[in-house]
C-alpha cells in the first residue's frame, strides 16, 4: 500500500512497454497498478497528481484519447503549475483534432518549461499547421535540450530524422539515424526508419536487413507492417503471405489487452490487402471518437479513393486540409482526386 512505490512501479511498466514493445503485458499492468494507487486512502495531493499524470500517459498509449483528456484535466486541477501535465493535455487535444486548444496549451507549456518535451510538441503542431521547416527547427531544439546519452534524446532525434525524411531532406535524416545508431546500435526504431531511407534509394536488401533486425529486437507491429510493405513492393509474395497472419495476430492481441488498434487495422486492410471495405469498417471506431482529427480524415480520403468514390474522398480531403498541412500523402491524394 506504499503509494510512491506503486507510482514508481507504474512508470517502470510504462518505460518497459516502450522499450520492449510488449504493450499487451505492460500497459494493462501499468493501468491496474495506478488504479490501485489512486484507491489508497492515505494518498496525498501531490501523489494523486503524479498518479493521475501516469494514468493519462497510459490511456494515451492505449489510444483512449477521451479518457486521457478527462484524466489529464483532473490532474491539472490538482497542480496547474506543473508543466508535464500540459504535455498529456496537448497530446489528447491533438489526437482528438482540437488543434486550437493544443496550440494554446503548447504556448503555456513552453513558457513554463522550455525543454525537450515542450519543444517536441511545438514541433508536432507546426507540422500539423503546414510549417515543416519550422517544425524541424523546433525538434532540433528538443534534441539539443535532451540529456546526452538518454533514451529520451534518442527518441527526439528519431522524430527529427523522420521529419527530415518526410520532407525530402534524405541526407540529413539518414545522417541523424546513423548518429543515433552509433550511440545505440540496437535502437530498433532508428533501424526501421533507416529502412525507409534504403527503400527510397531502392536498396531493398539493406532495408530488409534493418527491418528484420528491428523485429528481432522488439515485437513492434509497425516494423512487421513496414516489412510486409517492402515484400509487397518487391513482389516477394511468399514472404508477404506468411507475414500477414502474424501482423493480424499481433493487432488482435493488442486489441484484447485494451489497446485501440482500429487505425492500424484500417491501414493493413487498405495499404497491404487492398480491401477498402474492411478498412472503412475498422476506421469507423476512430472516426466516431475523433471526427476532427486530420490523420483520420486523410486515411478516409485514401480509402474512398480506393473505392473509386471521389465525392466522399474530396469531402474528407477538405477536412484533412483544414490546418494547411503539407503532409506528402495529403498532397498526393489531392493530385489523384
Amino acid at each position: 500500500n506504499h503509494v510512491d512505490a506503486l507510482i514508481n512501479l507504474t512508470n517502470l511498466f510504462i518505460a518497459e512497454a516502450r522499450i520492449t514493445g510488449e504493450h499487451g503485458h505492460y500497459y494493462p499492468a501499468a493501468l491496474n497498478t495506478i488504479e490501485y494507487a489512486l484507491q489508497q486512502k492515505n494518498i496525498s495531493k501531490d501523489q494523486k497528481f503524479l498518479a493521475l499524470s501516469a494514468k493519462a500517459s497510459v490511456q494515451l498509449s492505449l489510444h483512449h484519447f477521451k479518457d486521457a483528456l478527462k484524466t489529464a484535466e483532473t490532474a491539472q486541477l490538482q497542480n496547474p503549475y506543473n508543466a508535464s501535465i500540459y504535455g498529456a493535455l496537448i497530446d489528447a487535444h491533438v489526437e482528438l483534432g482540437d488543434y486550437k486548444n493544443a496550440v494554446s496549451l503548447a504556448d503555456k507549456m513552453v513558457s513554463m518549461r522550455p525543454d525537450l518535451r515542450s519543444y517536441s510538441r511545438v514541433s508536432y503542431l507546426r507540422e500539423i499547421y503546414g510549417m515543416p521547416e519550422e517544425s524541424i527547427k523546433a525538434m532540433q531544439m528538443a534534441v539539443e535540450a535532451g540529456s546526452p546519452g538518454s533514451e529520451e534524446k534518442a527518441w527526439a532525434a528519431l522524430q527529427l530524422a523522420q521529419l527530415c525524411i518526410r520532407y525530402n531532406k534524405m541526407d540529413e535524416g539518414s545522417s541523424i539515424l546513423n548518429q543515433i545508431l552509433e550511440e545505440r546500435p540496437d535502437y530498433p526504431f532508428a533501424k526501421a526508419s533507416l529502412a525507409t531511407v534504403y527503400i527510397k534509394q531502392a536498396k531493398y536488401k539493406e532495408a530488409e536487413k534493418e527491418l528484420k533486425d528491428a523485429c528481432q529486437i522488439i515485437p513492434e507491429v509497425s516494423f512487421y507492417i513496414h516489412l510486409a510493405e517492402l515484400y509487397k513492393q518487391t513482389n516477394q509474395t511468399e514472404e508477404f503471405n506468411s507475414l500477414i497472419p502474424e501482423i493480424l495476430a499481433m493487432l488482435d492481441d493488442d486489441m484484447k489487452h485494451g489497446h485501440n488498434m482500429s487505425l492500424e487495422y484500417a491501414a493493413v486492410y487498405s495499404d497491404l490487402l487492398n480491401d477498402p471495405d474492411k478498412a472503412l469498417k475498422y476506421i469507423q471506431e476512430d472516426l466516431n471518437m475523433r471526427p476532427d482529427n486530420i490523420d483520420i480524415n486523410r486515411s478516409l480520403a485514401k480509402i474512398y479513393q480506393m473505392k473509386k468514390d471521389p465525392q466522399n474522398s474530396l469531402m474528407y480531403l477538405e477536412k484533412a486540409s483544414r490546418t494547411n498541412s503539407k503532409h506528402p500523402e495529403l498532397i498526393e491524394l489531392k493530385q489523384n482526386i
